[in-house]
């Protein structure tokens, strides 16, 4: 991570002083723990040490808006939050609102009333590994995703869950020790965790980024040995088009580059399968399944690129011991080529939404994960990921939740009424727009409530287009008809999630 460098023995050595710390705090196993941070190697050990002391981190995205972050903080009930120096002022701005965090810690900030630095939090602690038991059953982090009135749930996963996933994972990744894998994905994502543990679990090295940027990523990828690396689309698609001498690079010694997490265009999977000449894996899965549900392995993308174009439509094969089955609205099967919702099973799913039993029983009903994604499975056993039975976007590999960011659009005086849709974007995979009709005789620019959105979201929920139109299309039940309103978009799109 930059300068830093840390070798195993003095990653342990940190992990169980921070393990220590937790546990001398007065933090009880269970007890629910907060990051809100750019990546770090702070943010590494948080998970480790966490781990070992039986607390379950709670990461935040930084790109929330402070509102977002009141939520999800109280939601959690969390007991302690560390933050970076460039989100101090944030938090201390909400603190005022968190009803449960006690101890507020600050990594490498000026020194701050009612805060604690890290390094002198952690200094007095030992450095022999706790001494606590912790269980496979037991909660090993907490991370919140879509709902469906707009609030995010707290996904809920256990220590059993992830260690699954993870070797569902490297029974196909070719990793071996002294690999140098890539991190660029924020650490409040399911992906750049589990690539975190995988790389670990590989005897290899983490090579960490704080943030994306295109050409020190690519920098990264050409001169620091990096054999691995897990990317969004949106970081692919950006490297390709603002790395002018890309083509000029030596990647001689990447093997592989996962990605998944939003939409990508065949375009851009060909030319970065031809720029970069290393294996591509794709991954389908959400956050309450750990990761990875079905990966399309290199071989399918090579047959792609030899003759069958159609098989970078397909979002793979089940992981290892891991089902999948298309239903109707009531849950039956349907036939192979059939489009029906999404569901999975295996021991990489969820224990349950935090405190939310009603939304935990709906979305793992008969033991099944009911991933709320439409698609089919073909002769083949390939599963082809067609469109969201939820009406939730992912943008540059974030999630964005258009009930969220309806409720802002409402309180725009000149605004009646308003549905928020994903369209495509090359570079994101999907944006948001926003459907507007108006209250009679008013007026609006797009520029003025897109202005008015960025006062009270997160940049990357702000809607960057506005449509007017006379009324929005419903059902009899009053319903927006969003399918309808995304169809105009979406034609001549054959692939609509990943």
């Amino acid at each position: 991570y930059g300068k830093q460098k840390l070798t195993y023995h003095q990653a342990w050595l940190a992990i169980n002083q921070l393990a220590n710390t937790f546990i001398n705090s007065g933090l009880q196993v269970g007890d629910r723990i907060a990051m809100l941070s750019k990546n770090n190697i702070e943010y590494l050990l948080f998970y480790f040490a966490a781990a070992k002391a039986g607390v379950v981190p709670v990461p935040l995205n930084f790109r929330l808006s402070p509102k977002e972050w009141v939520y999800i903080i109280n939601d959690a009930q969390t007991k302690l939050i560390l933050t970076s120096a460039a989100y101090v002022e944030g938090v201390q701005a909400i603190r005022g609102e968190l009803n449960t965090v006690r101890q507020f810690i600050a990594i490498d900030a000026p020194e701050k009333v009612g805060w604690q630095d890290y390094r002198n939090w952690i200094a007095s602690q030992p450095t022999t590994a706790p001494t606590l038991v912790i269980t496979d059953d037991q909660d090993v982090y907490q991370m919140y995703t879509s709902g469906t009135t707009g609030h995010p749930k707290g996904a809920v996963l256990s220590h059993q869950a992830v260690t699954s996933n993870l070797f569902q994972m490297t029974s196909f990744m070719e990793g071996q020790r002294g690999d140098r894998f890539l991190i660029v994905a924020p650490l409040y994502h399911a992906a750049a965790v589990l690539g975190s543990f995988i790389s670990i679990y590989q005897g290899g090295t983490i090579y960490l980024q704080e943030d994306f940027n295109p050409v020190e990523l690519v920098r990264a990828l050409s001169e620091e040995n990096i054999t691995s690396a897990g990317l969004v689309p949106a970081m692919i698609q950006a490297c390709l088009t603002y790395v002018p001498n890309i083509a000029e690079k030596d990647f001689s010694a990447l093997k592989t580059i996962a990605y998944g997490a939003s939409p990508i265009s065949e375009s851009t999977l060909r030319k970065a399968m031809e720029i970069f000449k290393c294996n591509f894996i794709q991954l389908y899965g959400m956050t309450e399944t750990t990761v990875a549900l079905t990966t399309l392995l290199a071989e399918p993308h090579r047959m792609a690129l030899a003759g069958n174009p159609e098989l970078l439509l397909a979002a793979g094969r089940p992981v290892p011991n891991t089902q999948i089955r298309i239903v109707d609205s009531e849950d039956n099967d349907l036939p192979l080529g059939a489009t029906g919702e999404i569901l999975a099973r295996g021991p990489q799913l969820m224990k349950a939404y935090w405190n939310k039993p009603e939304a935990t029983a709906e979305a793992l009903r008969g033991g099944w994960m009911h991933t709320g994604d439409a698609g089919y499975i073909d002769q083949d056993g390939f599963l082809y990921v067609q469109d969201r039975v939820k009406d939730m976007i992912v943008s540059g590999g974030e999630n964005v939740y258009p009930r969220a960011v309806e409720d802002v659009l409402y309180q725009y005086p000149a605004i009646i009424d308003v549905a928020v849709i994903g369209v495509p974007s090359e570079k994101w995979g999907e944006t948001v727009k926003a459907i507007v009709v108006l209250r009679k005789d008013e007026t609006a620019s797009a520029e003025e409530i897109i202005n008015f959105c960025k006062e009270k979201l997160g940049a990357f929920e702000c809607p960057t287009s506005v449509d007017f139109v006379e009324i929005l299309p419903r059902n009899p039940s009053g319903k927006v008809l969003k399918r309808e309103l995304r169809e105009p978009y979406w034609a001549g799109y054959k692939r609509r999630v990943s």
